[in-house]
């Protein structure tokens, strides 16, 4: 097995890592402090061709693979928790659905702003009752006099307040369940679609959610993506492509930890020596760096299968999300305990790191729910 990148993935790789030190890490105690949207770094990042990596030329986009988009992610997550789940909403949850199952028209329409980080794109599937069972969703969408009227309530939707697009998942036939569920894309701007106040949230503060409210939003019949019932398929095809966005997410928050942590080690000292010469502290430090690796290489995987095509790599994804997500907690925890008392403050970067960790194992699939994926795959075998 040839575990090398190539040389493009290597320059977008170092591309966003340079990228990441200089303009967002300065930056990312402040945005989490003050809660605050990096408009001017996602327009950078637009400029960069990274917000629409795997998007393809011909529509705006970078034109790249699933292994550098994660390569990039990492970097740019490792730097700001935050400004790496704007990136890969817009990335994985917009672009990638509209890539795969949009017409030409749609694609036009959309794909060259969100590539170029002009717009944000957002993803409503979550309801205040249908989260990890997103197929008892109430949001409804039925026809009347050629249009769409879309009523209902999303959650946690991810760059709602910021967005320019939702593509809002709504049934469409109840009786039919899972089956009559429909994709649509809503411009933010449509009458009828509101959003309440930004989520208050422990981590990740600097990424706008809120619920969203549809009120008669009535939309063209060209608003459908796909096709009618087959918003279901969608959701679960973004989701594959999104879990390992959110894994490279993880990682980078826990590498972040264990840079800090081991950074930290080679200067803070006790009974006469730097606490990395204690082997409790060295201990922690290489079980962290072994277990970020073994998550690196998973995500590298599920990558390299969705790059390869035509077999599915859902099981891949979940195991890769599951893994990172729960290394990175583990990872942010252990940091917070080499800092001793001292991570427990603000002041200190590891505090930010061990709040921002945690919503990597509930967005995008719980972890429960992964695991749930990879058996049902499993046992499929």
């Amino acid at each position: 097995m040839d575990l090398d990148l190539s040389d493009e993935q290597k320059l977008i790789q170092q591309s966003a890592r340079d990228f990441a030190a200089r303009e967002i890490l300065p930056q990312a105690a402040a945005i989490d402090r003050e809660h605050r949207f990096p408009a001017e770094i996602i327009a950078k990042l637009g400029e960069l061709g990274l917000m629409g990596v795997m998007v393809p030329q011909a529509w705006g986009g970078a034109g790249m693979d699933a292994v550098s988009y994660a390569l990039a992610l990492e970097e740019i997550s490792r730097a700001c928790a935050s400004t790496g789940v704007i990136m890969s909403v817009n990335n994985s949850l917009a672009c990638g659905p509209l890539v795969a199952f949009g017409t030409d028209t749609q694609r036009k329409a959309w794909l060259p702003e969100l590539a170029a980080g002009r717009k944000l794109g957002c993803f409503a599937l979550s309801e205040p009752d249908a989260g990890s069972d997103a197929s008892a969703l109430r949001t409804t969408a039925r026809r009347e006099g050629g249009r769409w009227i879309l009523n209902g309530t999303k959650n946690f939707v991810t760059n709602g307040p910021v967005a320019a697009l939702a593509i809002v998942l709504a049934s469409t036939d109840a009786a039919a369940g899972a089956k009559g569920i429909t994709a649509f894309l809503v411009p933010t701007d449509t009458p009828g679609v509101s959003f309440g106040p930004p989520d208050q949230k422990m981590g990740i503060r600097g990424a706008p959610s809120a619920q969203m409210f549809l009120s008669d939003c009535a939309l063209a019949e060209d608003a459908v993506l796909g096709t009618v019932g087959g918003g279901y398929k969608i959701a679960l095809s973004a989701l594959d492509g999104g879990r390992i966005g959110i894994a490279a997410q993880a990682l980078g928050i826990g590498r972040a930890a264990f840079e800090d942590a081991t950074s930290y080690a080679l200067q803070r000292q006790t009974f006469g020596q730097p606490i990395a010469q204690h082997q409790a502290i060295q201990f922690k430090l290489a079980d962290m760096c072994t277990e970020l690796d073994a998550a690196r290489l998973m995500i590298w995987r599920a990558a390299a299968k969705k790059d390869a095509g035509g077999e599915r790599y859902t099981s891949e994804a979940a195991m890769a999300k599951v893994l990172a997500s729960e290394v990175a907690n583990r990872v942010a925890k252990e940091a917070v305990q080499v800092f001793g008392g001292y991570g427990f403050l603000a002041d200190y970067p590891v505090e930010r790191h061990y709040r921002d960790a945690k919503i990597t194992e509930i967005y995008e699939g719980t972890s429960e729910i992964q695991r749930l994926v990879i058996a049902r795959h499993l046992l499929e075998a």
